[in-house]
C-alpha cells in the first residue's frame, strides 16, 4: 500500500543528498529511504542526516534498496554523470539513458505506483525516456524542469529592481538548458507589468536588460561549475518545493518536465511547461499565453530535444 509520507532517493552525490538534507527540513516526510550503488555512501549519508533528527521532525532515515521504495509516494532520481566544466546537459545524454536503463526496471519490479521525479540531466530528455522506460502514466512521471531556472529568473529580476523576489512572476519554460526562454510577455511584479515596474524603479533600456538578465539565468549553471564543480543547493530547494506540492496536492503551478500530448503543437518528448502539480503529479499541463517570439522560442527549443530524442531509439 503506497505511503503518502515516504519518499526514496536514488543517487546520493551532491544532488541527492542535498535534496535529502532540504526534505529533511522541510519534515514533510516520515520516512526516506537512499539507495545508491555504493550502499557505504547511502549508509554514511543517512547516518549523517539522522544526527541531526533531535533538531527537526521525527522521521526514519535509511539505507536501502529498491524493495524499500516499493510503497514510496515518490521516487527522485539524481543518479548519473555530472557536468563538467565546459559540457552541455545535452552532453550527458548516453551515460545518463544507459544509468536510468539500469535503474528503471528494478524500480518496475517492486510494482512502484508513485510519482517518478527525474532530476538526472538532461532533465528533459530523461524525462521522456524514463516515461518510454516504464511505462508509467504520463502524469505520474515528471522532472525539476525549469523550476531552478524560474527561481534563478526571478532572483536576477529581485536583485535588478531592488524588489523582493518572491514578489516577482516570471516563469522560464522549453529545454532546462541552453535553448531555454523567458516568457517576458506574461512577467509582472505583483501584478504591475514588468517594463512599467522597471521603469517605477528608473530602468528604462527594456531589451538590452532582458537580454542581460536571461544570459545570466541561462548561463549560471555554468558559473556554478566553474567555480566549485557542481550545483546542488538551489536544485535540492527546487525538488523539495515540487515534493511539497505533491505531499500537501497543494495544485501549485511549477515549470515541470511534462510529457506533451499535443499541448502548444508539441508531442513526442517532455518539455519544461507550467503545470498544476498536486498528489496524483502531473494533474494539468499549462497552455500559457505566449506572444509570437516566445511561441517560435519555445518550438525551436522542441525541435533540438526532439531530434536528440529521436537518436535514442527507445520506442
Amino acid at each position: 500500500m503506497l505511503n503518502p509520507r515516504k519518499v526514496a532517493i536514488v543517487g546520493c552525490g551532491f544532488v541527492g543528498s542535498s535534496i535529502a538534507f532540504s526534505l529533511m527540513q522541510k519534515g514533510i516526510y516520515s520516512e526516506l529511504v537512499l539507495i545508491d550503488a555504493n550502499h557505504a555512501k547511502a549508509e554514511g549519508e543517512a547516518l549523517d542526516l539522522s544526527h541531526g533528527l533531535p533538531y527537526t521532525a521525527a522521521m526514519d532515515i535509511y539505507a536501502g534498496d529498491y524493495k524499500d521504495a516499493a510503497d514510496c509516494a515518490l521516487i527522485i532520481i539524481t543518479a548519473g554523470a555530472n557536468q563538467k566544466p565546459g559540457e552541455t546537459r545535452l552532453d550527458l545524454i548516453g551515460k545518463n539513458v544507459a544509468i536510468l536503463k539500469s535503474i528503471i526496471p528494478q524500480i518496475t519490479a517492486t510494482e512502484f505506483e508513485g510519482i517518478l521525479m527525474i532530476v538526472s540531466n538532461p532533465v528533459d530528455v530523461l524525462t521522456y525516456a524514463a516515461w518510454k522506460i516504464s511505462g508509467y502514466p504520463a502524469h505520474k512521471v515528471i522532472g525539476s524542469g525549469t523550476v531552478l531556472d524560474t527561481a534563478r529568473l526571478k532572483f536576477t529580476l529581485g536583485r535588478h529592481l531592488d524588489v523582493d523576489s518572491r514578489s516577482v512572476h516570471a516563469v522560464i519554460i522549453g529545454e532546462h538548458g541552453d535553448s531555454e526562454l523567458a516568457v517576458w510577455s506574461g512577467a509582472n511584479v505583483s501584478g504591475i507589468d514588468l517594463n512599467h515596474f522597471c521603469e517605477i524603479r528608473g530602468h528604462f533600456a527594456h531589451a538590452e536588460s532582458m537580454q542581460r538578465i536571461y544570459e545570466d539565468v541561462r548561463d549560471s549553471a555554468y558559473q556554478i561549475i566553474e567555480r566549485k564543480g557542481a550545483t546542488y543547493y538551489g536544485i535540492a530547494m527546487a525538488v523539495a518545493r515540487i515534493a511539497e506540492c505533491i505531499v500537501k496536492d497543494e495544485q501549485a503551478v511549477l515549470p515541470v518536465s511534462v510529457i506533451l500530448g499535443g499541448e502548444y503543437g508539441l508531442s513526442g518528448l517532455a518539455l519544461s511547461i507550467p503545470s498544476v502539480v498536486g498528489k496524483n503529479g502531473v494533474e494539468k499541463v499549462l497552455e500559457i499565453p505566449l506572444n509570437a517570439k516566445e511561441s517560435e522560442a519555445l518550438h525551436s527549443s522542441a525541435l533540438q530535444l526532439g531530434n536528440v530524442i529521436d537518436t535514442l531509439h527507445l520506442n
